[in-house]
């Protein structure tokens, strides 16, 4: 057993409030989804044609703002085709937090273009626009409206802001950003469906946006994500390439250019389609959660429950303590001590300047991201705690 107040009095404050839901982040099922299962099923379009395809995009436009949006079968592929569509090519350099989920990473080197690290702030976890147009000011130059690392000599093309845990970055002084510096923006808003900045949702501002339905977010499709723009050109190239690059022909097999076979299936948009009819009452209930946890973590001294960013409206995916200070053996402590109590906690990511394939990247002073991620804890945060 810890000898540690600070873990002691946080496992309290589990004990009361998630009491028997251990896991920090559970589907939930509770609406239609077995009805439109059983009808997919029955219709026997269970792949990449059906009906529920249109609709469960149709309710996402609804929902988003967003003019378009192509269902894909994970929000990692669909992350890559928004940075393939958007411009990234071979060589290329990409702006991306070191803190973030691998996969950001990953669609990037999908590309063959590679991720160059950059810092995130304590504000809202997201990237710190003050140090980076001071970081791009020093390092870079345009040439021929192109951003050009100093160092590298390589075009930096794009900058991939990713809200954390569903909070939105700073997406207005990002957007001022891509313009003075030439650079694409493309939002992993996976974590963010239902989170709003300046009352207009995450993923619509860059030019491409991408939102991941793995069974750990707020609404799941299985295994889902999809890709928003609005743009009607940019979605008819992602619908064509995600399909293999098929043109349509009555019989014949006709592909003009390297294809992905990325589109969403049918089966998985029916469970989509149910779920986002829940996810007015899932955010509430994420709201209520934080509110909850909010009372009763005011009192306990050395850490804060993390609080949406000024001019945002947060979906609360994953509710978020933030220790006082850079201590990693209490983090630790804490975790092993909320773990072993059977409480899923979970820290921060390991961040990708540390991991093996990434360790030569480029990246700017990464100080905050090193801090936070010794200070970062995710507790138990499903819609509803049972």
């Amino acid at each position: 057993m810890t000898k540690n107040k600070l873990s002691q009095d946080i496992l309290e404050v589990l004990k009361e409030v998630a009491k028997t839901s251990t896991s920090l982040h559970e589907p939930f099922f509770d609406g239609n989804e077995k009805k439109f299962l059983i009808d997919c099923i029955d219709s026997t379009y269970v792949s990449s044609n059906g009906e529920y395809l249109e609709k469960f995009a149709d309710a996402l436009v609804d929902f988003t703002g967003a003019k378009y949006v192509s269902p894909i079968v994970n929000g990692t592929s669909a992350l890559h085709i928004a940075l393939k569509i958007g411009g990234v090519n071979e060589g290329d350099e990409v702006l991306i937090p070191s803190f973030t989920f691998v996969a950001t990473a990953n669609a990037v080197s999908y590309c063959n273009a590679i991720p160059h690290f950059i810092d995130i702030n304590e504000s809202d976890l997201g990237i710190d626009v003050f140090k980076l147009r001071h970081y791009l000011t020093e390092n870079t130059h345009i040439k021929n409206g192109v951003c050009i690392n100093k160092h590298s000599d390589r075009v930096i093309k794009a900058i991939v802001p990713m809200h954390t845990f569903g909070h939105p970055s700073d997406l207005l002084n990002i957007q001022l950003i891509c313009e003075e510096f030439s650079l694409v923006m493309i939002e992993d808003a996976a974590e963010s469906l239902g989170s709003f900045y300046d009352d207009k949702h995450t993923g619509t501002f860059g030019k491409l946006g991408v939102i991941s339905f793995n069974g750990n977010k707020i609404i799941t499709t299985g295994g889902g994500g999809a890709i928003l723009t609005n743009c009607e050109d940019t979605h008819s190239k992602i619908r064509h390439i995600t399909t293999t690059s098929k043109i349509k022909h009555e019989w014949e097999y006709r592909h003009d250019i390297v294809g992905y076979n990325y589109r969403m299936p049918n089966l998985n948009a029916s469970l989509g389609c149910a779920q986002i009819e829940q996810l007015p009452n899932f955010l509430n209930a994420k709201r209520e959660l934080f509110n909850l946890y909010l009372d009763k973590f005011k009192e306990i001294r050395g850490v804060s429950l993390f609080e949406e960013p000024k001019k945002a409206k947060s979906n609360y995916w994953l509710q978020t303590l933030v220790l006082d200070k850079n201590n990693p053996d209490l983090l630790e402590d804490i975790l092993r001590a909320t773990n072993h109590a059977g409480f899923q906690t979970r820290p921060a990511w390991n961040l990708l300047n540390y991991m093996k394939p990434y360790s030569k990247n480029p990246s700017m002073d990464l100080s905050n991201s090193v801090s936070l991620r010794n200070r970062v804890i995710n507790i138990p945060s499903s819609a509803f705690l049972k």
